[in-house]
């Protein structure tokens, strides 16, 4: 069973611009640190022979369909800094150059791309490695779909994301309802913590099954547990709304074939002159692979 990378652009071009010293800059002295830093995590990642790669990036990094559904999404982050927001393209670019498919959309989030490559990847028989350190694609963790924060080298199967949030994959979307997520400004319900989320979850399994047993949560076993029927009462509408808004939606516009996906090899023809603009020419010698097509060739 072939096993596909599919890499969640976004976490690792924020991490190196703030990692990697704002003194390396091109030869026409813009800033490139976080392309940089973004281009050695692909030949480090590439280094581990992967047989099948693809990259997601956002093509909006605050907003998406969802500021729709609740225009507060996302909505206390911050722009970006202009000098990281104008690597991202450049980002993309060093992707192409490395013969690597990329996905962007302007109303889907990069989660959304690789959500529905799963999906279409699963159909074709393909095992799936999720490249990130972002936590809300442990709702896509299965028998034949893994997680891999590769900054930290983590990889979470389904005992890993139940040991880590204590729920099973298929309750993180219902974990992050409750709780809601600060991060993206995700409400949940008022009041509930992981802790409270985490019983009720394995009381009751499912957010559905909480609301149609509601007078239930008074006698459980837990501390507070009589004031927390009152909050999820009064949070029903959040809880809900949380729901859409932490769930990885599987039809983003990215169709994706296997044979598609193959590592082929940087493109020297595109590398060459990227590199040298950019003043990347000591990356160059370390890249692993380079195609074998004629234009390819090293």
């Amino acid at each position: 069973m072939p096993t596909v990378h599919l890499i969640d652009a976004s976490p690792y071009i924020f991490r190196a611009y703030y990692s990697v010293p704002t003194r390396i800059t091109a030869p026409d002295g813009r800033p490139v640190n976080a392309v940089h830093g973004f281009t050695n995590f692909l030949i480090q990642l590439l280094k581990a022979s992967p047989t099948h790669i693809a990259v997601a990036f956002d093509g909006r990094l605050t907003t998406s369909f969802r500021n729709q559904i609740y225009p507060q999404y996302k909505a206390q982050r911050e722009s970006p800094p202009a000098e990281l927001k104008a690597q991202f393209g450049v980002c993309r670019q060093i992707t192409q150059a490395m013969n690597i498919v990329s996905f962007i959309d302007e109303k889907y989030e990069s989660d959304d791309l690789i959500g529905t490559m799963v999906k279409q990847l699963r159909s074709q028989d393909a095992e799936c490695v999720i490249v990130s350190s972002d936590k809300d694609f442990a709702q896509l963790v299965s028998d034949n779909v893994t997680l891999w924060d590769f900054a930290r080298n983590r990889r979470f199967d389904s005992a890993r994301v139940l040991g880590k949030f204590g729920v099973t994959p298929e309750q993180i979307v219902d974990f992050f309802a409750l709780m809601g997520d600060s991060v993206d400004n995700i409400p949940g319900v008022r009041g509930v913590g992981p802790k409270a989320a985490c019983a009720l979850l394995t009381h009751f399994e499912t957010l559905d099954g909480i609301y149609a047993d509601l007078d239930a949560v008074a006698s459980l076993p837990i501390r507070g547990a009589r004031s927390l029927r009152e909050k999820l009462l009064a949070g029903r509408e959040m809880a809900f709304l949380s729901r859409r808004l932490v769930t990885i939606a599987h039809d983003a516009p990215a169709q994706v074939k296997l044979d598609q996906l193959e590592v082929r090899g940087a493109d020297k023809n595109l590398i060459e002159p990227l590199f040298q603009e950019l003043g990347f020419e000591n990356i160059r010698t370390r890249i692993p692979r380079w195609s074998e097509s004629p234009g390819g060739a090293a």
